[in-house]
């Protein structure tokens, strides 16, 4: 059995206990109130003090426990280290969520700074609205209503993690409100437009000044194209991808032997999207998104892949290798830069019609406006690929104009119908005639 240190007294048996750390004179006390065990400074020195303090902070404790209070508190930055530890403990185990990366920098970014030295049990509407007015200052606008659902969810995550450890209770929880201004779609890319930014980049490619250059070009190149064929999110969802969780395939099969080029319509792709917004989904990629693979595995492993069976038996050196990488193995760290620097270059940047700059989020809500009006693909197909909801697309999308749906719009279909009718049915003749 461990001796008891001298500087450890039992003021009463396993409900409290005084001590004083080392190098330090300061007397701290551990108390137990509802079953779990607290600590606290009794900010004395003298050992005879230091008794009353403890006895006098358990009295207290088990008084704020029978008004439904907090038993003890915390600084609000203290618990928001302890709300990251445990979402990064989740992530480390695979249990963790991909919005989790959003809610640290949030945290971190935003929380912490701005309430600091605050106790958790003390952020009250007036401390919410010191945090608005702090974030709308920093960010140099006010929050979307997107912007202030993740922000509330990650702040949500600190007041779990300050009720778990009994330093807040539901009761005094703060409510928080999402009442941000209107989120404003991407502006997207006409076909012309999509046709220029796709044909300039082998020109732009010679235009580098480095071969680590020219490799983070063509790899933005394929990133696009693959951005501009599956409408996946921008970020996590592709740059996480290994090429395990790619499967090539051939639907509808083709049964008349003949070679399979990947260029073919049928040829594509099953890419198992782990790190999704809305958890893992299959998001599937057409013949583009083949050949940009292709394109990645012959650069970085040499492997030549020109018909649909050679692909399908691609062996890659590690089907743990991260798909987007250069042959040196360098992942890109400003791909935003760089295809901001590309769309001003080709005068493609800010968007004619409505004025706004454009970034890679442009090209998802391109690949769902050209699948709704040029491809007629159903809203619930189109939301499983996407992975997000029908609400979300009838929301963001339901300002398509008549003209840019003229294909849908024409009723070629139900015209057919009237006109293959030669004849009017005589139950159908003017009773005045």
């Amino acid at each position: 059995m461990p001796q008891k240190l001298a500087t450890t007294h039992v003021l009463l048996e396993n409900t409290l206990v005084i001590y004083q750390r080392e190098r330090s004179k300061v007397w701290q006390c551990r108390f137990k109130v509802d079953g779990h065990w607290q600590r606290a400074s009794t900010k004395q020195h003298k050992l005879t003090t230091a008794k009353e303090s403890a006895k006098r902070l358990l009295i207290e404790a088990e008084i704020r426990k029978l008004s439904n209070l907090p038993v003890i508190t915390r600084r609000f930055r203290d618990v928001a280290k302890l709300a990251i530890q445990r979402m990064n403990n989740e992530i480390a185990s695979g249990r963790g969520k991909a919005s989790f990366s959003d809610y640290i920098r949030c945290i971190n970014d935003y929380f912490i700074p701005c309430f600091s030295k605050r106790s958790i049990n003390n952020i009250d509407f007036k401390a919410l609205d010191e945090l608005d007015a702090w974030r709308t200052k920093h960010m140099g606008k006010a929050a979307s209503h997107s912007t202030l659902l993740t922000h509330n969810a990650a702040l949500n995550r600190v007041f779990d993690e300050a009720i778990i450890r009994n330093y807040l209770t539901e009761v005094n929880r703060p409510k928080l409100e999402s009442k941000g201004r209107k989120s404003e779609r991407h502006a997207a890319f006409e076909i012309h437009e999509v046709k220029a930014l796709l044909g300039n980049f082998e020109a732009w490619f010679d235009r580098a000044r480095t071969k680590d250059g020219k490799d983070l070009r063509r790899l933005l190149r394929d990133y696009v194209e693959i951005l501009l064929n599956t409408g996946a999110r921008p970020g996590v969802e592709l740059m996480n991808l290994k090429w395990r969780q790619i499967k090539f395939i051939n639907k509808p099969t083709n049964n008349d032997g003949n070679t399979i080029a990947l260029n073919d319509l049928n040829t594509s792709c099953e890419i198992k999207i782990v790190f999704g917004k809305t958890g893992e989904r299959i998001a599937l990629g057409m013949s583009p998104t083949v050949v940009a693979l292709t394109r990645i595995a012959e650069r970085n492993y040499g492997v030549q892949a020109d018909t649909l069976d050679k692909l399908q038996q691609l062996t890659i050196p590690s089907n743990n290798d991260y798909v987007f990488t250069t042959k040196a193995g360098k992942a890109p760290t400003s791909f935003k830069k760089l295809f901001k620097r590309y769309l001003a270059e080709h005068n493609l940047l800010i968007d004619p019609l409505t004025e706004k700059q454009r970034a890679f989020y442009s090209l998802r809500h391109t690949y769902a406006t050209f699948a709704l009006t040029n491809d007629k693909v159903p809203i619930h197909t189109l939301a499983k690929q996407m992975g997000t909801s029908v609400l979300m697309i009838e929301k963001h999308y339901s300002h398509l104009k008549v003209v840019q749906a003229i294909e849908q719009l024409r009723g070629s279909e139900t015209q057919r119908l009237i006109n293959a009718i030669t004849e009017i049915g005589a139950s159908y003749s003017s009773n005045l005639l």
